[in-house]
C-alpha cells in the first residue's frame, strides 16, 4: 500500500500524543514552537495537554507543566485517571491558594517592558532555566488577560512569554478558554498553529485553522473523549490512499450466478445488492465471503440492523459455515449501532480492518443504517469517500439496499447513490400463477457490470436449508422492473 504524501516542513517533529491529530498535522508539531489549543469549557483542552506531555519518548528530557488556573495536583490525578504516566512530569503551579484569599494578596506578572524578577516571575524563570524542558503546556492563557490594563500590555507579555521559553528549546501547548465575551484572536496571531476544539448538537470536533510552514488536512474532524483519553478520527480522504492490485473477478461458489457474472464481482469494484427485506441481500454477499475464505481471505460485514447471532445462525441454517469462518478469523460480523458512532468514526474502523487486517471484501448491511449514522451530516459524500477509499485499496465492496416490498412505483436505478455501483445486482418477489394457485418467489437478475458483459436474463432464487441456488433463466416476464404483475413459466 502507498499512502500519498503532503508537502511536509524540513523541520523535526514532535508527537501531539495522539495518533489520529498527528496525522491531520501531517505528521505532528514542528519542535520549537507554541501553539494554541482554543476552545470551551468541556472540549478537551487539557486532556489534549497532559496527553502531549505523557507522549515525550525520552524519558531523560524534562516535561512541564504550568498552570495558572486549576491546581497541578488536580490536573495530573485527572491524567492519571485515563491512565497516563506522567510521573516524570514537573509541575510548576501558580494557581492561588487559600492564602491569596484570606492575606488580600496581590497577583503580578510580567512587566510591560521588561521580564522583571517578581515572585511569579522569578519562579517561572528559574524552573523553565534549571529543567531545559522538552515539552511546555501552559493551562491556561486566558489567566494572563486578568494580570494586565489593557490589551497592548497583554500582548507584550505573552510575547515576551513564549519567546522566553522557545528560547530554552520547548515545545509549547498554551490553552484558551475562547467565548464571546473574551475573544482570542490576538493569541491565535502570536501562535504558529492553532487547534479548535468544539461541541455540536451531535458530535464532538477538531480542527486545524493555522500551522506555520506546514501543510494540514482541513476541515471538521470527529473526537471522541472517553476513558482513554481523547481520539480524533480525521476525515477520509480516499484521494491519499492507493494499493495496487488485480481487479479478478472473485466467485461466489453458485454456478449460475457466476455464470450471469460472467465469473463474480471484481476485486477494487462497489457491488450494490438491492431488493425487498428477506429477498436474500446478505445471504447473497455471504456466499461471496464464504469463497473468499476457501482463499484464505479475511471479510467482513458491518451490520446496521440485525444483530451478529441472529447472521450467523441464519447463516448456518443455510450451509453457509459463518460461525467457523469468525472463528478461523477468515470473517468479523460487526454490530454497529447507528448513533453510536460518527462517519469518521466509521471509516477508521473500516481503515483499521483494511490496512491491519488485510480484508478483502467489506460489506455494509444496509445502506439505510449507514445513512441514520451520519446524524444530519452529508450521506452521500460520505459513503462515495469510502467506496472509493476501498476501491483504491483493492477491497471488493459490497452494499445491501432494502426497498419496499411489492411497491408499484419501484424501480431499479432510482437511488441517489446508485452511481457508486460498479455491479448492480436486483432481487425481488415474484408472485407466480400456477394450477390456480398463487406463489411468492424469489427471483434475481444483473442490472450493471462495469468491467465485462453479463447475462441478461432474470433467474429463480432459492433459499433452503441446503444452501442458495440460482435456478435457470426464466421466460415470459414483463415489467419487473415496473413493479407490474408477473407471469408466465421457467424455460
Amino acid at each position: 500500500m502507498s499512502k500519498s504524501t503532503k508537502t511536509k516542513s524540513s523541520k523535526p517533529r514532535i508527537s501531539t500524543g495522539i495518533e489520529g491529530l498527528d496525522s491531520i498535522l501531517n505528521g505532528g508539531l514542528i519542535t520549537n514552537r507554541a501553539y494554541l489549543v482554543r476552545g470551551g469549557p468541556g472540549t478537551g483542552k487539557t486532556t489534549l495537554g497532559l496527553q502531549y506531555l505523557a507522549a515525550t519518548k525520552s524519558r531523560s528530557k524534562s516535561t512541564l507543566l504550568i498552570t495558572f488556573g486549576e491546581p497541578g495536583t488536580q490536573i495530573l490525578e485527572s491524567g492519571q485517571d485515563i491512565g497516563l504516566d506522567l510521573k516524570s512530569v514537573e509541575c510548576l503551579d501558580l494557581s492561588p491558594n487559600s492564602s491569596f484569599f484570606t492575606d488580600t494578596q496581590t497577583y503580578d506578572f510580567f512587566s510591560a517592558a521588561e521580564v522583571e524578577k517578581d515572585p511569579l516571575t522569578k519562579q517561572i524563570v528559574d524552573r523553565v532555566t534549571a529543567l531545559k524542558p522538552e515539552r511546555i503546556f501552559v493551562d491556561s492563557m486566558t489567566q494572563f488577560r486578568y494580570f494586565t490594563a489593557d490589551a497592548f500590555q497583554f500582548r507584550k507579555q505573552v510575547l515576551a512569554f513564549n519567546r522566553f521559553m522557545l528560547e530554552q528549546g520547548a515545545t509549547v501547548i498554551l490553552t484558551s478558554e475562547s467565548s464571546p465575551d473574551v475573544p482570542d484572536d490576538d493569541l491565535q496571531f502570536m501562535s504558529d498553529g492553532v487547534i479548535h476544539l468544539e461541541i455540536t448538537p451531535t458530535r464532538r470536533i477538531a480542527s486545524i485553522t493555522k500551522f506555520r510552514s506546514s501543510a494540514f488536512q482541513s476541515g471538521a474532524h470527529s473526537l471522541r473523549l472517553g476513558p482513554e483519553g481523547m481520539q480524533v478520527f480525521p476525515k477520509l480522504l480516499p484521494e491519499a490512499y492507493k494499493r495496487k492490485f488485480d481487479p479478478e473477478p472473485l466467485p461466489s461458489g453458485i454456478p449460475s450466478l457466476d455464470k450471469m457474472l460472467r465469473g463474480g464481482i471484481e476485486r477494487g469494484m462497489v457491488t450494490l445488492m438491492r431488493g425487498a427485506s428477506g429477498v436474500g441481500k446478505t445471504t447473497i454477499g455471504l456466499q461471496f465471503m464464504k469463497e473468499a475464505a476457501s482463499r484464505h481471505e479475511r471479510s467482513v460485514v458491518y451490520t446496521f440492523e440485525e444483530d451478529v447471532e441472529v447472521i450467523l445462525s441464519r447463516s448456518e441454517n443455510l450451509k453457509i459455515p459463518a460461525r467457523v469462518m469468525v472463528d478461523q478469523g477468515s470473517l468479523a460480523i460487526k454490530k454497529i449501532e447507528p448513533l453510536q458512532y460518527t462517519p469518521d468514526e466509521f471509516s477508521s474502523l473500516v481503515r483499521h480492518e483494511v490496512e491491519d487486517n488485510q480484508v478483502r471484501i467489506v460489506m455494509i448491511d444496509s445502506v439505510a443504517g449507514y445513512n441514520l449514522s451520519m446524524q444530519g451530516e452529508d450521506f452521500l459524500s460520505h459513503l462515495h469517500a469510502l467506496c472509493k477509499y476501498l476501491s483504491n485499496m483493492g477491497v471488493a465492496v459490497i452494499l445491501i439496499h432494502e426497498t419496499a416490498l411489492l411497491e408499484e412505483d419501484e424501480k431499479g436505478t432510482g437511488d441517489s447513490f446508485t452511481y457508486l455501483a460498479d455491479n448492480l445486482l436486483f432481487l425481488r418477489y415474484l408472485d407466480r400463477h400456477e394450477e390456480g394457485k398463487v406463489e411468492l418467489r424469489k427471483c434475481i437478475a444483473v442490472i450493471k457490470k462495469r468491467l465485462s458483459d453479463f447475462e441478461k436474463s432474470l433467474r429463480e432464487l432459492r433459499i433452503t436449508q441446503y444452501g442458495v441456488d440460482v435456478g435457470p433463466p426464466m421466460t415470459g416476464l414483463q415489467g419487473i422492473l415496473d413493479g407490474d404483475q408477473v407471469k408466465g413459466e421457467d424455460s
